[in-house]
């Protein structure tokens, strides 16, 4: 009789213990496969959220300060916008989004308003509050895709920038701010002059707490042709995936950009980042939590078994059953106890994120097929460390001593 015959029929002939030391692994894989299924869901919807807070590194010219980035100094430097091209170009990964724009100080109606020229597209996308005022720009993936291929799907891909990326602001059009609407009395579908050309303002942007509200917003060629500083960029504002920062995406950029000055947005850099290696605390924390506890169950197991065996053990022993054998039968038991309570816990695991996650965390969650193959992997590798202890105690009985009566 071979020895997986021995365990099979073991098993068989003690199915409420085979019951108790299935259900040990299957409960603490099903509730590992849960929580990562909806954290996974968790994390892309966080990494959505992080993305809506907008812009989290700027490139300005070497010369300029964060100062003339806000202030927009009639005289402050600019930087040719042929430099968004060579970001394009690079194999840099890690930026969702980029958004160059001209910025000037202007007189309208005898009063100082800062004029931005912007790529409709791509400023729209990294303004979430914009957009809930019904203005749609190109779609943002979550972060820490890769860079090229993401921007390519936000308008920006054709030679020069020079793709028709006005489809939500035309030329002559423009977009008001809350406070300079207030100033300049503008409303929807009115008229406003400046530097002599005529714009149609199409829309009162929504009170956002920041310098937009103060601005007046129109397509960049037609900010450059104005102020006559064709191909002319004040600032290039970019997403960039958090992680990505960490690991070095700065100094990637002033490799491909060294003459001008690159920086970030601290406050929501530091968001972002802070949020993402919570989240992996989290899920790592869970992890080894369930390890010790599925390995101390699983080990409690095995070692009761032992102690119900020890008979049989010695029996086997007397037959000539040597050391390695009685070891290699606790652990193929073992084995089989992992294979079976993967693939269990990873059903009943799944299931459970799948019909709780809209209720419990109002996010659909999808079944991750790859966590079938990780839970079995994980389930064997707990059971089999439970098992070690108590299947080495087994293999070094006495089998006299254990035929002995009591």
């Amino acid at each position: 009789m071979t020895i997986s015959k021995l365990v099979l029929i073991e098993l068989w002939k003690r199915k409420s213990q085979l019951i108790t030391g299935l259900l040990a692994i299957t409960l603490g894989i099903a509730v590992i496969v849960a929580i990562q299924s909806v954290a996974i869901v968790s994390e892309q919807n966080v990494a959505r959220n992080l993305d809506n807070l907008g812009a989290n590194i700027l490139v300005l010219p070497q010369a300029a300060s964060i100062d003339d980035y806000y202030t927009c100094d009639i005289d402050a430097p600019t930087l040719p916008m042929d430099y968004v091209e060579r970001i394009l170009n690079s194999t840099i990964a890690g930026v969702d989004n980029m958004s160059p724009k001209l910025t000037r100080r202007v007189e309208v109606d005898n009063q100082s308003v800062v004029l931005t020229g912007i790529l409709p597209k791509s400023e729209i996308a990294s303004k979430p509050l914009w957009q809930s005022s019904g203005l749609l720009g190109a779609q943002l993936t979550t972060a820490c895709t890769p860079g090229k291929s993401a921007i390519k799907s936000h308008g920006l891909e054709d030679e020069k920038l020079k793709r028709k990326a006005i489809d939500t602001l035309y030329i002559d059009d423009c977009l008001a701010g809350s406070q300079v609407a207030k100033k300049l009395k503008l409303s929807a579908s009115g008229r406003i002059k400046i530097m002599g050309k005529e714009f149609k303002v199409v829309k009162i942007l929504p009170e956002t707490g920041t310098v937009d509200d103060d601005r007046i917003f129109a397509n960049l060629k037609d900010v450059q042709a104005l102020l006559k500083l064709e191909n002319q960029v004040s600032a290039i504002e970019i997403m960039g995936c958090c992680n990505a920062i960490s690991e070095g995406l700065l100094g990637q950029l002033r490799n491909i950009l060294p003459d001008t000055r690159i920086t970030t947005i601290g406050q929501i850099v530091s968001t972002q980042i802070e949020t993402n290696q919570l989240m992996k605390k989290i899920s790592l924390v869970m992890l080894i939590i369930i390890f010790f506890v599925g390995g101390i169950s699983i080990g409690n197991y095995i070692w009761a078994n032992v102690n119900e065996r020890k008979r049989e053990i010695g029996v086997l022993r007397m037959m000539g059953a040597g050391r390695s054998t009685i070891y290699k039968m606790f652990l193929l038991k073992a084995l089989i106890l992992g294979i079976a309570g993967g693939i269990l816990g990873f059903l009943i695991g799944t299931l459970a994120g799948v019909v709780l996650g809209p209720y419990l965390a109002g996010i659909i969650v999808k079944p991750v097929y790859l966590y079938l193959l990780w839970s079995v992997l994980f389930s064997v590798a707990i059971s089999l460390t439970g098992s070690l202890i108590p299947a080495s105690l087994a293999a070094n009985f006495d089998p006299y001593s254990n035929l002995q009566e009591d």
